[in-house]
């Protein structure tokens, strides 16, 4: 069944190229693919090309964003460090932890650079609620957390906290010291 709907798959992308390439992106019966579809019993919405409607979606945002739009897409988070002192930056929906942190000069390590090989990016989340907003964590962080200095019942690794707009206020607190196997002491520095 699968292989059916991929040669499918792929003539269709194969005459849809076709009919671009010949300048007419309509089929004779108005409709891209409708030919196909029609020979089918299950109904299958098909793309229309409409003069007010796009048929292409992108994933890009548009640059006329007003100010107000652009913060609600941040959220506040404060790192305390090792010796009690905080700082509190704006974090992108969708970065990580690992990656505000090194953008704002702030000390977590992260020297597997957030592939789950180490964890050097150990943070404790230091509001319950907020840890319980946070997807359970796999078994490769569990395993990487097992390895992790000062590991407390809310630790969870930088790399894999992703900033979401229900995190917003989340205070991070960064354990007195990490375990680095490669090179003690040994800071990488973001690409």
């Amino acid at each position: 069944m699968f292989s059916r709907i991929s040669q499918l798959g792929a003539r269709l992308l194969r005459e849809a190229r076709a009919e671009t390439r010949a300048g007419n992106l309509l089929s004779r019966r108005g409709s891209l693919y409708q030919g196909h579809v029609s020979q089918h019993l299950t109904p299958v919405v098909t793309p229309t090309v409409q003069s007010s409607r796009n048929v292409l979606f992108s994933t890009a945002t548009s640059g006329n964003k007003d100010e107000s739009s652009q913060e609600k897409e941040k959220i506040s988070v404060t790192f305390v460090n090792k010796d009690g002192s905080e700082k509190t930056i704006s974090v992108p929906i969708g970065m990580s932890m690992l990656e505000a942190a090194h953008e704002n000069d702030i000390e977590l390590e992260g020297a597997c650079e957030g592939s789950l090989a180490c964890s050097t990016c150990h943070v404790i989340v230091m509001d319950v609620n907020d840890y319980n907003k946070l997807e359970d964590p796999t078994d490769e962080e569990n395993d990487m957390l097992d390895l992790a200095f000062g590991l407390t019942e809310t630790s969870r690794l930088g790399c894999q906290v992703i900033a979401k707009p229900e995190l917003d206020g989340m205070r991070l607190a960064l354990p007195a010291a990490t375990r680095n196997f490669a090179v003690d002491g040994y800071v990488p520095k973001p690409h």
